[in-house]
């Protein structure tokens, strides 16, 4: 018969002749919720309050960076440009009084510091108790030789610079007669043009003295070209530059050769 008492847990209790023993009474555990927490110090790096400071900045002044490198390739163009400039400059051959061995349309680059000279000891004069009684003048190149083909601005009216073959060099007779060029009463052997065709207007030319300073310039098409013939030498100094490289047409692409005057 079942008692409708309540179990009495406290004290063992027999059932069918097996011992149990009475529960243990636990008493539930509590959390305190300040235990729980981490202090600022004792948050890992990069959770919550450090989000923040590792999160990547923004970039700022993108169109600013874009304009600096535009304005400094800009620069170093221009700087490039300006040294080289300095250096060679390009031409075009107009007209024909270069012919047969320079065309109309061909474009060249031009040393334009063949012929140029300077005082070595300016590289010293900025040193204290250095003194020198005379300039030693250095020329990088060569000084005006004969058969060289220059670029220079001519003494006679012309917006544009003229391109000739030097003849006649400082001290030199240059002389014209029966077709042919004379340097100090010797006849000059001109390989690169047909012989017997120079004239001075269909009549023999009066013996010129070349100056210090000066050149005899003339163009390979002797009938067809303004030259010392007919405006006499022309100044070093007005000399742009000598014919370098021919760079157009391609076919014609290479170095600009000086005349080669083996009995001269």
């Amino acid at each position: 018969m079942r008692s409708n008492d309540p179990a009495d847990f406290s004290q063992p209790v027999d059932l069918d002749g097996r011992s149990v023993l009475p529960a243990i009474d636990f008493e539930p555990a509590t959390l305190s919720t300040d235990a729980g927490k981490l202090s600022d110090q004792e948050q890992q790096p990069g959770e919550y309050g450090d989000a923040a400071e590792l999160a990547p900045e923004p970039r700022k002044g993108k169109r600013g960076g874009l304009f600096r490198e535009i304005l400094e390739t800009v620069l170093i163009a221009l700087i490039i440009f300006v040294a080289v400039r300095s250096l060679v400059l390009n031409f075009r051959v107009e007209g024909q009084s270069m012919m047969p061995n320079m065309t109309n349309g061909e474009m060249l680059i031009v040393n334009r510091n063949a012929y140029e000279s300077f005082d070595l000891y300016r590289l010293v004069d900025w040193i204290p108790g250095i003194e020198h009684a005379e300039a030693r003048e250095v020329t990088p190149f060569s000084d005006p030789q004969r058969g060289d083909i220059i670029v220079f601005d001519p003494p006679v009216s012309s917006q544009k610079p003229y391109i000739k073959r030097i003849i006649g060099l400082p001290g030199e007779t240059v002389e014209v007669r029966d077709g042919f060029v004379y340097i100090d009463g010797e006849r000059l052997d001109e390989p690169y043009i047909e012989g017997g065709i120079t004239t001075c207007n269909q009549r023999d030319c009066d013996p010129v003295l070349v100056e210090e300073g000066q050149v005899f310039v003339m163009g390979d098409n002797r009938q067809n070209s303004s030259d010392s013939r007919v405006f006499g030498p022309v100044e070093v100094d007005s000399v742009q530059g000598k014919a370098w490289i021919v760079y157009w047409p391609i076919s014609e692409f290479g170095p600009v050769e000086s005349a080669d005057y083996p009995d001269s």
